[in-house]
């Protein structure tokens, strides 16, 4: 298997998975009957994973894998005759002919190893944002997805919020004109975590070592586990990676967006281990089909970003501006608006193209029935994931370069290129041949 898609195959993926289509075929493996119920192994169950847990808990839960006792333990608790694992490795050595389905909930640098087990083990996947802690590592998850036409779904969950799809549906039916300009932003100020000036003893419920995964080796530091990690470069991947595929979801999903040809940002002083309080990076899209060439910009900036000032728009409520020829659209997880109101005040919301979902983890359980891909399924969300991933990237490299996304390839930039996949320490590299 490789990273490097030929032109050909990489054109035809790029225009089905901007017009929305799902590029695979039935699943590699489903259950018997659309009754049957899923044996699914839940590696992460602590956090968010308790609840991605309780989310397929209609099915049989017959693993559990967690590093941390106390984190786990109400997941232990809820699911007695689950087997239980510190290490997803012996986990699959011990019940791999037992499990249909795996959960992937642990913290981004350790998504790739469990993912990328249970897909070459023919498993399908529901995987936590943002996939994997790399691009490298997305593209790899998402070719090997297609090719053993597995079931998979990113957790984007909100990508089934009424005001998601009346934003897509308002921007597909022309509502504002031909869009060409697009602003995503998390209003946040969370990064630079205190430097750690203890280490204490590593918790007894705590497998440090398996925390650590396939990271550098580092002293134990409640400064890292169990949350904020997520503001350290060799385990998070900031509020960008925390929030980007969620907010992003909505112009990927209304303008058609897979993978973008140019990369740039900016933002305060690199910190070579935590991740910034503030970002402001642009991406420039390629025409597709019917649609011309997209600028997105995304930035986390507390306030929001200065474009809703230059536009006079206030942006409170909302985390994305749809910029048209003939207005404005101002997008959010709980309502929508076009601009100017005066305008749109007699605006009648176009019929309801785009079907209604099931629930977000049934169309997942669904399609590894071998029903319909569910919504989030890697070919969609994993372009997503690479330009989540991407925006950190020139942040981190101190300025822009042109991607080519055939060839995972940061022109002219080799701060940038040695970003995009990164090492792991002895004892977890992996083989994707």
């Amino acid at each position: 298997m490789t990273t490097r898609l030929q032109r050909r195959e990489f054109v035809k993926i790029s225009t089905l998975a901007g017009a929305g289509y799902w590029l695979g075929a039935s699943p590699a493996r489903a259950a018997n009957s659309a009754n049957e119920k899923l044996n699914i192994a839940v590696i992460g169950v602590g956090g968010r994973g308790g609840q991605n847990l309780s989310g397929v808990s209609g099915e049989n839960i017959v693993a559990l894998c967690d590093v941390d006792d106390q984190r786990a333990g109400g997941a232990f608790q809820r699911f007695p005759n689950a087997k239980k694992f510190y290490d997803y490795r012996k986990m699959f050595d011990a019940m791999e002919g037992d499990i249909d389905a795996v959960v992937v909930s642990t913290p981004d640098h350790t998504h790739f190893h469990p993912a990328l087990a249970a897909l070459q083990r023919d498993k399908h996947l529901y995987l936590e944002k943002p996939m994997a802690h790399n691009v490298w590592e997305c593209r790899v998850l998402t070719d090997l997805a297609r090719k053993k036409k597995l079931a998979t779904q990113l957790g984007v969950q909100r990508h089934t919020l009424n005001s998601v799809r009346q934003a897509v549906e308002l921007i597909r039916a022309g509502a504002i004109g031909t869009v060409t300009d697009c602003h995503s932003w998390i209003d946040s100020r969370r990064g630079l975590p205190a430097t750690p000036q203890e280490f204490p003893p590593v918790p007894d419920h705590l497998q440090w070592d398996l925390w650590m995964g396939p990271t550098a080796e580092r002293k134990y530091s409640p400064a890292y586990c169990p949350y904020n990690w997520r503001f350290w470069w060799d385990y998070g991947t900031g509020e960008t990676g925390n929030w980007g595929c969620h907010i992003l979801d909505i112009p990927f999903w209304a303008l058609g967006l897979v993978y973008p040809t140019r990369v740039d940002a900016s933002g305060p002083s690199v910190d070579e281990q935590r991740t910034p309080q503030e970002l402001s990076s642009r991406l420039a899209f390629p025409a597709l089909g019917d649609r011309p060439a997209v600028t997105l910009h995304w930035y986390q900036s507390k306030g929001g970003p200065p474009a809703l000032k230059e536009l006079g728009v206030s942006g409170r409520g909302f985390n994305t501006l749809f910029v048209g020829s003939d207005g404005m659209l101002l997008a959010g997880f709980g309502s929508v608006k076009l601009l100017p109101q005066e305008k749109f005040k007699d605006y009648k919301m176009p019929d309801s193209t785009l079907p209604k979902s099931p629930g977000f983890y049934r169309e997942w359980t669904a399609a590894c029935r071998g029903g319909d891909p569910a919504t989030c399924q890697f070919d969609y969300s994993g372009p997503m994931a690479e330009t989540v991933l991407l925006a950190n990237v020139a942040y981190r490299a101190g300025g822009g370069f042109d991607w080519d996304a055939a060839t995972l390839t940061a022109s002219n930039n080799p701060q940038a290129q040695a970003l995009i996949r990164e090492p792991y320490r002895k004892g977890w590299e992996v083989d994707v041949a």
